[in-house]
């Protein structure tokens, strides 16, 4: 269907691609992988017809058609999103006859709604959208064109799980070729069946998936690094050879002869910079009380319009959750309102002792702009990490010259991943990552999420990603409808758990589908009420302990004021120390109140 002709690109004089040659068939869908700046994006560009290469050429079949969805894009209409995306219908779609226009109009409903937006939306125009809803808007239109390839660029970057979800399938389904990138493993794992690495210019194909291909990457390159190394010895070698019998007239042939050898030696090229035995930590957490953060009948409203509503949640120290929904649903303001930064209707507490570490999807913006990428970091590392600093910032794609650039030249996605460092380094008990993986590629995120599994502190992570978020939380706030859902388990037990929900209201509709399994249905129903059942007692019995807490606290600093009382002659009276014995006494039993709740 589509060629690439041994194609070469340079930017003022600067090779990005060397000689590529790959073949694109019909319905197949391609991962394109490499790190930031190898020439991902340029590729995509040279296939789209918005670049023209430097050398060789792009051969496709002459009826052939193309989507392009770039990163970034422009937008300058008005129109409604109803009339924007039916403009596809107006662009030569050949829609004939009242069926086919109904059945357009169906499938387009069917694609904006996937897509995340509600019916409520159709009449509004593009222009009140933000640029993240836009790109949806143009991602809907490419996808109802049905080309013959689709070519993505990180498509899912402003889409939330149930969003990616139904893209995923739609391309599964798809008659159309896939060529994409996407730092989104779990995606291009289920979408793509063959992987295609540009690293050092050139290109590696593999007829497998992502994660297959990271195992034979992983063989490839231990066998390239050893070939490197044996070559660079050899070339060592020969060069002291020429060196100690330059000027020895009996070894003037044999130096000539490796002279020449050198010069005919095709140099061997390897990407050295490995960090995936990086082991990044987080300072240890300083203790905090039971329960970091408790959330009581919390209500919050902008305006006439309510964002959530009667929401109850204790989390306890040390747990790892994620805060999952579509967008505009809540998870960010939520965050807000436990960071003090907007007020809210109901109860939240922030425990005993509890030092917040915070990543927003600005946090780039509060960068010094003055500093180097190295004194940012230089600056808050303490201790051993200091000795590692040029390593994690290699692991963050600030390696070599890049860590002396001045933050005010970073792009945006290069602020966020140092932002995202910073926070790493700095000690504190409670994580409240909100997107934290936007900008960051595979490998990053391999390393901040090895680093949050080993981190001994509490975390909460707003992400979409579901790779990043498996294996790392073991329960799930679901964002929706005004409510927050607790689920317990992990990421994919609630995409799970929400499938069986989605079957169970399709099911309730076809009684005689229902009546086939009964028993199954009642039982997770009964499961489910049992599970509820004992997650509210366990609040119940979290509050009292988190109110128990507090008591002891404020015992203990009275107790600590009378200490320093008595220390002096004057103040030490009967009264007193009666005073201080029955503070004690008020301790002890606390205490003892505390190890009950707690046991139960």
């Amino acid at each position: 269907m589509l060629t690439i002709d041994h194609i070469s690109m340079e930017f003022s004089s600067r090779p990005v691609l060397d000689d590529i040659t790959f073949l694109i068939n019909r319905k197949e869908r391609i991962a394109l992988v490499g790190k930031n700046g190898a020439g991902k994006t340029t590729l995509l560009r040279l296939i789209a017809g918005e670049y023209q290469p430097t050398a060789g050429r792009i051969a496709r079949d002459a009826d052939m058609t193309i989507g392009y969805l770039p990163q970034m894009m422009l937008f300058h209409d008005d129109r409604t999103l109803r009339d924007e995306v039916m403009r596809v219908k107006d662009e030569g779609l050949q829609v004939t006859g009242e069926g086919e226009d109904a059945r357009f109009i169906a499938e387009m409903d069917r694609t904006i709604i996937g897509l995340g937006f509600e019916r409520k939306d159709f009449e509004r125009p593009c222009s009140e959208f933000s640029g993240g809803w836009r790109m949806r808007i143009e991602l809907a239109k490419i996808l109802l064109r049905h080309p013959d390839l689709l070519l993505l660029d990180e498509p899912t970057n402003h889409l939330d799980i149930e969003s990616i979800q139904w893209l995923e399938d739609f391309l599964k389904n798809s008659q159309s070729a896939v060529l994409m990138v996407s730092h989104d493993r779990a995606f291009i794992d289920n979408v793509c069946g063959r992987t295609i690495e540009i690293t050092l210019g050139r290109i590696y194909d593999y007829n497998v998936n992502y994660s297959k291909f990271v195992e034979l990457r992983k063989e490839r390159h231990e066998q390239q690094v050893r070939a490197y190394q044996n070559q660079q010895k050899m070339i060592a070698d020969t060069e002291e050879f020429i060196e100690r019998f330059r000027y020895k007239a009996t070894k003037a042939v044999q130096v000539q002869s490796r002279i020449k050898q050198l010069e005919k030696l095709e140099r061997l090229e390897v990407d050295l910079e490995d960090t995936s035995r990086l082991n990044l930590r987080f300072p240890p957490a300083p203790r905090s009380g039971d329960f970091p953060l408790i959330v009581e009948d919390l209500r919050k409203d902008f305006g006439a319009h309510n964002v959530f509503h009667d929401v109850t949640f204790t989390i306890r120290r040390g747990e790892k959750v994620a805060f999952v929904g579509k967008n505009g649903e809540g998870k960010s303001t939520l965050v807000k309102c436990i960071m003090g930064q907007l007020d809210y209707m109901g109860t939240l507490k922030i425990g005993h002792n509890v030092k917040i570490g915070y990543f927003a999807q600005n946090q780039a913006a509060l960068l010094d702009e003055n500093l180097t990428v190295f004194d940012t970091i230089d600056y808050v590392a303490v201790g051993d990490i200091r000795t590692k600093i040029r390593d994690i910032l290699g692991a963050f794609m600030f390696g070599g010259e890049a860590s002396e650039k001045k933050v005010k030249v970073l792009s945006g996605g290069e602020r966020s991943r140092l932002a995202m460092i910073r926070l790493l380094l700095e000690p504190c008990n409670l994580l409240i990552l909100d997107e934290p993986t936007n900008h960051l590629d595979m490998q990053s995120k391999d390393v901040l999420k090895a680093a949050l599994q080993e981190f001994n502190g509490t975390l909460i992570c707003v992400s979409h990603d579901r790779d990043f978020l498996n294996g790392l939380v073991s329960k799930v706030y679901e964002f929706g409808g005004g409510r927050v859902k607790e689920h317990l388990g992990g990421i994919y037990d609630f995409l799970r758990a929400k499938k069986i929900d989605s079957l169970q209201e399709l099911e309730k509709s076809k009684p005689s589908a229902v009546s086939s399994q009964p028993s199954e249905i009642s039982s997770a129903k009964l499961d489910y009420a049992a599970q509820k059942a004992v997650a509210a007692e366990k609040r119940k019995k979290e509050r009292a302990i988190a109110q128990t807490e507090e008591e002891i606290a404020a015992l203990e600093a009275l107790q600590q004021q009378m200490e320093q009382e008595l220390a002096l002659p004057e103040n030490q009276t009967q009264e007193r120390f009666q005073k201080y014995e029955n503070i004690k006494h008020q301790i002890e039993q606390k205490m003892y109140e505390w190890e009950l709740l707690s046991e139960e």
